[in-house]
Protein backbone atom coordinates (compact mmCIF):
# COMPACT_ATOMS: atom_id res chain seq x y z
CA UNK A 1 0.00 0.00 0.00
CA UNK A 2 1.00 3.31 -0.99
CA UNK A 3 2.22 6.43 1.45
CA UNK A 4 1.58 9.81 1.46
CA UNK A 5 4.55 10.05 -0.54
CA UNK A 6 3.55 7.46 -3.22
CA UNK A 7 0.28 8.81 -3.81
CA UNK A 8 1.76 12.69 -4.16
CA UNK A 9 4.24 11.09 -6.78
CA UNK A 10 1.41 9.33 -8.41
CA UNK A 11 -0.32 12.50 -8.53
CA UNK A 12 2.51 14.49 -9.98
CA UNK A 13 3.40 11.71 -12.48
CA UNK A 14 0.01 11.73 -14.03
CA UNK A 15 -0.04 15.38 -14.23
CA UNK A 16 2.94 15.63 -15.69
CA UNK A 17 1.97 12.98 -18.25
CA UNK A 18 -0.86 14.76 -19.33
CA UNK A 19 1.04 18.00 -19.48
CA UNK A 20 3.28 16.25 -22.03
CA UNK A 21 0.84 14.94 -23.73
CA UNK A 22 -0.86 18.17 -23.91
CA UNK A 23 2.67 19.77 -25.59
CA UNK A 24 2.62 16.95 -27.99
CA UNK A 25 -0.52 19.91 -30.15
CA UNK A 26 1.93 22.57 -29.87
CA UNK A 27 3.29 23.71 -33.30
CA UNK A 28 6.79 22.78 -35.27
CA UNK A 29 8.98 26.00 -35.31
CA UNK A 30 10.08 26.64 -38.94
CA UNK A 31 13.44 28.36 -38.76
CA UNK A 32 14.07 27.82 -35.11
CA UNK A 33 15.66 24.64 -33.18
CA UNK A 34 14.34 25.54 -30.10
CA UNK A 35 10.27 25.67 -30.13
CA UNK A 36 7.44 26.51 -28.21
CA UNK A 37 7.03 22.91 -26.37
CA UNK A 38 10.83 22.63 -25.80
CA UNK A 39 10.85 23.98 -22.28
CA UNK A 40 7.98 22.74 -21.34
CA UNK A 41 9.01 19.19 -22.10
CA UNK A 42 12.63 19.44 -20.00
CA UNK A 43 10.00 20.45 -17.14
CA UNK A 44 7.33 18.05 -17.38
CA UNK A 45 9.86 15.15 -18.25
CA UNK A 46 12.18 15.73 -15.17
CA UNK A 47 8.54 16.20 -13.12
CA UNK A 48 8.05 12.94 -14.27
CA UNK A 49 11.05 11.54 -13.46
CA UNK A 50 11.18 12.40 -10.22
CA UNK A 51 7.71 11.80 -9.54
CA UNK A 52 8.50 8.04 -10.66
CA UNK A 53 11.40 8.26 -8.32
CA UNK A 54 9.48 9.33 -5.28
CA UNK A 55 6.22 6.46 -6.07
CA UNK A 56 9.40 3.36 -6.28
CA UNK A 57 11.09 5.05 -3.11
CA UNK A 58 7.73 4.79 -1.37
CA UNK A 59 6.89 1.25 -2.87
CA UNK A 60 10.38 0.62 -1.14
CA UNK A 61 10.02 1.73 2.37
CA UNK A 62 6.82 0.14 2.18
CA UNK A 63 7.80 -3.11 1.63
CA UNK A 64 10.45 -2.73 4.43
CA UNK A 65 8.69 -1.06 6.99
CA UNK A 66 10.88 1.58 7.03
CA UNK A 67 8.67 4.39 6.29
CA UNK A 68 9.16 7.33 8.10
CA UNK A 69 6.47 8.58 10.68
CA UNK A 70 7.17 12.05 10.70
CA UNK A 71 6.33 14.28 13.86
CA UNK A 72 4.83 17.55 12.78
CA UNK A 73 6.64 20.44 14.70
CA UNK A 74 4.48 23.13 15.60
CA UNK A 75 5.66 25.53 13.14
CA UNK A 76 4.25 28.96 13.41
CA UNK A 77 3.33 31.61 10.67
CA UNK A 78 5.97 34.14 10.24
CA UNK A 79 3.74 36.92 8.67
CA UNK A 80 6.62 39.54 9.00
CA UNK A 81 9.33 37.47 6.58
CA UNK A 82 6.10 36.99 4.09
CA UNK A 83 5.43 40.57 4.02
CA UNK A 84 9.25 41.32 3.46
CA UNK A 85 9.26 39.16 0.60
CA UNK A 86 6.60 41.02 -0.92
CA UNK A 87 8.32 44.56 0.23
CA UNK A 88 11.60 43.10 -1.58
CA UNK A 89 10.00 41.74 -4.89
CA UNK A 90 7.96 45.18 -5.24
CA UNK A 91 11.37 46.83 -4.85
CA UNK A 92 12.43 44.67 -7.69
CA UNK A 93 9.90 45.47 -9.97
CA UNK A 94 10.06 49.30 -9.62
CA UNK A 95 14.02 49.17 -9.64
CA UNK A 96 13.92 46.89 -13.09
CA UNK A 97 13.16 50.35 -15.21
CA UNK A 98 15.68 52.82 -13.52
CA UNK A 99 18.60 50.35 -12.54
CA UNK A 100 17.94 47.50 -15.40
CA UNK A 101 17.90 43.78 -15.04
CA UNK A 102 21.60 43.27 -14.12
CA UNK A 103 21.87 45.63 -11.44
CA UNK A 104 18.35 44.82 -10.02
CA UNK A 105 18.49 41.63 -10.13
CA UNK A 106 21.82 41.10 -7.96
CA UNK A 107 20.47 43.37 -5.63
CA UNK A 108 17.22 41.30 -5.29
CA UNK A 109 18.32 37.92 -4.46
CA UNK A 110 21.17 39.74 -2.59
CA UNK A 111 19.25 41.10 -0.08
CA UNK A 112 16.66 38.49 -0.20
CA UNK A 113 18.67 36.06 0.91
CA UNK A 114 20.33 38.21 3.54
CA UNK A 115 16.70 38.60 4.90
CA UNK A 116 15.50 35.23 4.59
CA UNK A 117 18.50 33.96 6.63
CA UNK A 118 21.08 36.40 7.75
CA UNK A 119 24.33 35.48 7.07
CA UNK A 120 26.98 35.48 9.87
CA UNK A 121 30.62 35.33 9.09
CA UNK A 122 32.51 36.50 5.60
CA UNK A 123 32.19 33.25 4.36
CA UNK A 124 28.24 33.58 4.46
CA UNK A 125 28.70 37.04 3.25
CA UNK A 126 30.89 36.15 -0.06
CA UNK A 127 28.32 33.65 -0.55
CA UNK A 128 25.61 35.97 -0.51
CA UNK A 129 27.28 37.79 -2.87
CA UNK A 130 28.50 34.62 -5.34
CA UNK A 131 25.39 33.03 -5.09
CA UNK A 132 23.51 36.87 -6.68
CA UNK A 133 26.24 37.23 -9.13
CA UNK A 134 26.27 33.36 -10.58
CA UNK A 135 21.91 34.40 -10.97
CA UNK A 136 22.28 37.50 -12.24
CA UNK A 137 24.98 36.17 -14.87
CA UNK A 138 23.62 32.96 -15.23
CA UNK A 139 19.90 33.84 -16.01
CA UNK A 140 20.89 36.91 -18.73
CA UNK A 141 23.32 34.65 -20.50
CA UNK A 142 20.07 32.36 -20.95
CA UNK A 143 17.83 34.50 -21.32
CA UNK A 144 19.50 37.64 -23.28
CA UNK A 145 22.14 35.90 -25.05
CA UNK A 146 20.98 32.34 -25.61
CA UNK A 147 17.50 32.59 -26.23
CA UNK A 148 17.71 36.58 -28.01
CA UNK A 149 15.50 37.54 -24.84
CA UNK A 150 15.52 41.52 -24.49
CA UNK A 151 16.19 42.32 -20.76
CA UNK A 152 15.17 45.65 -19.55
CA UNK A 153 17.73 47.84 -19.65
CA UNK A 154 18.38 50.52 -16.82
CA UNK A 155 17.15 54.53 -18.05
CA UNK A 156 19.84 55.66 -14.81
CA UNK A 157 22.38 53.06 -16.06
CA UNK A 158 22.15 51.84 -19.55
CA UNK A 159 23.01 48.24 -18.68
Amino acid sequence: MLGRDGIAGLVCLALSLFGLALTRGLPAPSMLPVGPGFYPRIVLTLMAGLSAILVVSDVIAGRRGTRAVVARPAVQPNYRLVAATFAIFAAYVALLPPLGFRIATFLFVAVLQVVLEPPRGSRRWALVLAVALATTWLTYLAFERYLSVLLPRGTWTGM
